[in-house]
Parts: C-alpha cells; sequence; structure tokens
C-alpha cells in the first residue's frame, strides 16, 4: 500500500538509526544523522549493534531493546520515531511482531510513533543467495553483504520468505504491525562518470551497487530489489517522486545526505 500523505506534528521524539548488516564508515552515518534530527533537539540516540547476527540475537534484537530502553527511561521519551536502514528494519519488525519474546518489547512498542525504513530488506536479497551459495560472486559481493553472517544467511529469499509467514508481521497475508511501518524505496544507480549525482555517498560505491544490479530486477537500488523494499507494511515513497532532481536512491544512497533525504527525515520528525 502506497502512503504518500503522514500526520506530521513536533512532540518529544527520538530519531533512531539501525545500521544494517554490513560494515560501514560510523562517522558518516552519524553525520547523516545528526542532520535528519532538528535543530536543538536533544532527545535522539544513534544505536551500535552487532546486526550482523540473527534479528533475534541477544546482540543484535537484544543490544537494540537495551538501548531504546535505557533511552527511552532516561529521556522520559512518549513518542519514539525510528529511521532504519537495509536489514535494520527486519530487526525491528521481529521487535514489534513478538512482543512475549522478551520483557523490554512491550514497553519500546507502545512509544513508537512510527518506523521510517530506509530501503527495507524486508524480503531478503538474491545477492545474498549468492554469497551463500559461495559462487564466483561471493568475493565481489563480500564489501556489500559481508561474508556468510547469519545476517547474509537471513537475508535469503527464501529464508526471508519463511520468517515472514511464520515470524514477522506486515508483509501479504500476515497480521498488520501494531505500530506504522514505512518504507522509502529506491529504485535505481546512476554512475556515470560525468554525472555530479553519482558521486553522492561515494563514487566507487555506486558503481558497485550498478554492477550488482546486473542480477535483480529492472527496480532496484543496486543491493535490494523494489518489491523487496516494499514487501512490509506501507511505501512511504519511492525516491524518485521525492529526490530533488527526480534522482533515484542507490542502497548507498539512501542512508546518506543525497537529494534531500535528511530534509525530509527531519521534517517528519
Amino acid at each position: 500500500m502506497y502512503a504518500p500523505h503522514k500526520r506530521w506534528f513536533q512532540t518529544n521524539v527520538c530519531n533512531v538509526r539501525l545500521p544494517e548488516f554490513t560494515i560501514r564508515t560510523a562517522g558518516a552515518i552519524r553525520q547523516f544523522l545528526m542532520r535528519t534530527v532538528p535543530r536543538g533537539t536533544a532527545n535522539y540516540v544513534i544505536i551500535n549493534c552487532d546486526f550482523t547476527q540473527y534479528m533475534w540475537n541477544s546482540a543484535a534484537a537484544g543490544c537494540l531493546a537495551g538501548q531504546l530502553s535505557s533511552f527511552i527511561q532516561a529521556k522520559g521519551i512518549t513518542d519514539l520515531v525510528i529511521q532504519t536502514h537495509s536489514n535494520g528494519g527486519n530487526v525491528m519488525r521481529w521487535i514489534m511482531s513478538n512482543p512475549t519474546y522478551d520483557s523490554r518489547y512491550p514497553g519500546i512498542i507502545s512509544k513508537i510513533r512510527w518506523v521510517n525504513a530506509l530501503a527495507p530488506s524486508s524480503a531478503g536479497t538474491p545477492l545474498a543467495n549468492a554469497v551463500m551459495n559461495g559462487n564466483v560472486f561471493e568475493q565481489s559481493l563480500g564489501w556489500l553483504v559481508g561474508y556468510k553472517s547469519d545476517a547474509v544467511r537471513m537475508q535469503q529469499t527464501s529464508w526471508m520468505a519463511t520468517y515472514n509467514a511464520n515470524n514477522l508481521f506486515g508483509t501479504a497475508g500476515r497480521p498488520a504491525l501494531p505500530k506504522s511501518f514505512y518504507s522509502v524505496v529506491g529504485t535505481d544507480v546512476d554512475s556515470a562518470i560525468w554525472d555530479p549525482d553519482s558521486y553522492c555517498g561515494g563514487y566507487f560505491e555506486n558503481v558497485g551497487l550498478e554492477t550488482t544490479q546486473n542480477w535483480l530486477n529492472s527496480c532496484s537500488d543496486g543491493f535490494l530489489e523494489c518489491t523487496s523494499q516494499a514487501a512490509a507494511g506501507r511505501v512511504w515513497f519511492y525516491d524518485t517522486s521525492r529526490m530533488a532532481g527526480a534522482e533515484p536512491l542507490s542502497h548507498n544512497q539512501s542512508r546518506r545526505k543525497c537529494f534531500g533525504l535528511d530534509v525530509i527525515l527531519r521534517n517528519d520528525l
């Protein structure tokens, strides 16, 4: 379901970023997140957990629940907006879909206003299939998805289909998530050397993502097909409908200050 409009208001919020399961430059992520918080806002936290694990692992969802619970209690948070990227959306869906799994989950869920999921891997990716199969793409894809970690194994499309059917809410035919889950879908990758937009987020990263597009559907951000990004919750918007210059967002750019994305997220708080 497409959700072009959301209710916007200012309140006591938390802007949370959940990293994907690859190792990225922490400084660049932190700078992007800082730009998504309204100036003068003190109530935000950037989550630092090990998302190379299965989503339910104590180092992933358990760590996330601990950091969020501590933040909620320390700041008196009553209205929580969460920003996620890629596999971070799955960890949040695990928490919202399994409130009895951990005693901290219900308290977190009750405070959430909504989750903004940037390029969520809700249905997995064929690239994880390739890595786990150990074929010729493994070495070339290692920089993008890691090397056979539990999170990569979990992101295989058949595994995600099983989790979505049995353990996670929000996809077609399953119960709705208890709080809204809005996805931002990246539809393409630009890497033309003469195009300045190709350099946002790193030119060589975008070249790599355009290469991996060859093994994905025509609508993809270089890592995730659009159908995977739109599989859970509601689509907030497709990149070209809101980005400056109708630019697409590669999987690397959807977690960067590219084409006005930071302004859209900041205005949504």
